[in-house]
């Protein structure tokens, strides 16, 4: 072919289908650098866990006083920011700072289906006078950041402002009329020295007077046993060596809190407050912190599976 001669039609629809081939080829790479570009679409955000926007958000020395937490950290449940949108959680601090002021109107007896008891006690308190109330008070206030932060509305029976009690017929009562989807009584025993460890209370069944326990005593179990095991997971301690058997349950029938919730609930002793060992873990913050995480992971773990 000599120059400036036309070049035959199958040599220009091959230059053709080059030229449009390599404009497809600019506009897709100029898209996919868009997409990928901030701001502009592509991976979806990641959803923070409870420890994004609760335990780890202050950090060691904030003002929850706790060690925070790590995504990811081993055996730890991290359940969406929001995974518990429209659950009623009613959390119950055991005793009341103030009942030791108030002994004749704690000393009430009060009706519980198959008997009477106090309306509330004292508590007890480490051998160098840390008090139960107050123990409870702070991990209840932690784990109340804590839930809040994965979206559940939450109820306290009483947050340090009254001037005694509540009753524990009307611990279980606020439970009740809330219609709460869990409900936890946090308190601290009060055996001999060496006896150790955590255990989680039950409800038995109870059909005598205003109480009768028979709907919630398969879901308070459940509750009960995500309780504990994420617990021991969260704060290292073992299962009780006293009660339990080992297995860090244990049932009762004696208690109002329990035997007159129409909800799901147990109660937790989170360790014996005399012994010295026990008794060191509690007067921890960073500790009390642990307690708090494994107390709402365990009633998150009950929520949403």
């Amino acid at each position: 072919m000599s120059n400036g001669s036309t070049p035959p039609p199958h040599r220009r629809l091959r230059g053709t289908l080059l030229v449009v081939v390599a404009a497809v080829v600019v506009v897709g790479v100029g898209a996919w650098l868009v997409w990928r570009s901030p701001g502009t679409g592509g991976e979806p955000p990641r959803t923070g866990g409870i420890s994004g926007h609760g335990v780890g958000s202050h950090g060691p020395g904030g003002k929850d006083g706790g060690q925070g937490s790590r995504d990811g950290d081993p055996g730890t449940h991290r359940g969406p920011h929001g995974s518990l949108k429209g659950k009623v959680v009613v959390i119950d601090p055991g005793h009341n700072p103030h009942n030791r002021e108030h002994g004749r109107e704690i000393a009430r007896q009060v009706d519980i289906g198959n008997g009477h008891k106090e309306c509330d006690t004292t508590g007890t308190s480490t051998n160098d006078g840390y008090a139960e109330a107050s123990f409870t008070l702070d991990v209840a206030r932690r784990a109340r950041t804590l839930l809040r932060d994965a979206g559940a509305k939450v109820v306290f029976t009483q947050d340090g402002d009254r001037r005694y009690g509540p009753c524990v017929d009307e611990r279980a009562d606020i439970g009740n009329a809330q219609h709460a989807d869990a409900a936890l009584s946090i308190h601290a025993d009060g055996s001999g020295a060496g006896n150790r460890g955590f255990h989680v209370i039950l409800p038995a069944r109870v059909t005598a007077g205003p109480a009768g326990t028979a709907p919630i005593v398969a879901p308070s179990r459940k509750l009960g046993e995500r309780l504990a095991g994420r617990f021991r997971a969260d704060t290292g301690s073992a299962p009780s060596n006293y009660i339990g058997h080992g297995t860090g349950l244990d049932v009762r029938s004696d208690l109002g809190g329990l035997n007159l919730s129409t909800v799901p609930k147990v109660f937790i002793e989170c360790g014996n407050m005399r012994d010295p060992k026990d008794a060191a873990q509690f007067t921890d913050a960073q500790w009390r912190q642990k307690a708090a995480r494994g107390i709402t992971e365990g009633i998150t773990d009950f929520l949403t599976h």
